[in-house]
């Protein structure tokens, strides 16, 4: 939110942290996270800092979640690496299979404009 509220601008990084009051260690994690994802880009120059690689409505919250995560599994049973004998025969797996769509599409529902959209109405 920090990088996207500044929009072509850039923020540094220890705005973001102050801003955030988290600590630089962490931030850089996060950074570092964005960056493999290609969420976000170091500018050069007078103005460096941090800036989305996109518009913000090109990035969807679905992106930025899988920048940290491989992926939303609601119960453990739905992780391809999980192995359950009960698999093909369990009778409330596919509940939770809709449940974890449901929250995938709501991540794809939006995006960071909308995000940015919302925090400026709320002042």
């Amino acid at each position: 939110m920090e990088i996207a509220l500044r929009g072509q601008e850039g923020i540094y990084q220890k705005e973001i942290a102050r801003n955030q009051n988290i600590s630089f260690k962490y931030l850089d994690q996060i950074i570092s996270a964005l960056k493999a994802a290609d969420l976000i880009a170091n500018v050069k120059g007078k103005k460096s800092g941090y800036v989305l690689k996109r518009p913000p409505e090109a990035i969807l919250i679905y992106d930025v979640y899988q920048a940290f995560n491989t992926g939303i599994c609601i119960v453990e049973c739905l992780d391809g690496n999980f192995h359950c004998k009960a698999e093909y025969n369990c009778p409330t797996r596919f509940f939770w299979e809709g449940l974890n769509e449901v929250i995938i599409d709501y991540f794809k529902k939006y995006t960071v404009k909308d995000l940015v959209e919302k925090h400026k109405q709320n002042g």
